[in-house]
């Protein structure tokens, strides 16, 4: 090797790899399955509010038409 030559780094790893990285170092397997659940959780309560605004909407839409019929 040449007395002023630098030596050759290993390419850094992307940031999405790197977090990956550290993410399976932080969290065990029973931490990602309870963030998968929470997760799912979060989906199921979205749902189910729509429906709700849904059912809303329709019971209001009956009751105009039966108000209206009186």
């Amino acid at each position: 090797m040449a007395p002023h030559a630098l030596p050759v780094l290993p390419a850094l790893p992307s940031v999405a790899g790197a977090l990956r990285a550290v993410e399976s170092l932080l969290m065990s397997s029973g931490q990602r399955t309870a963030r998968r659940n929470a997760w799912t959780a979060v989906l199921e309560d979205r749902r189910r509010a729509k429906d709700r605004v849904e059912t809303q909407h329709v019971l209001e839409a009956v009751s105009d038409r039966s108000s209206q019929a009186t």
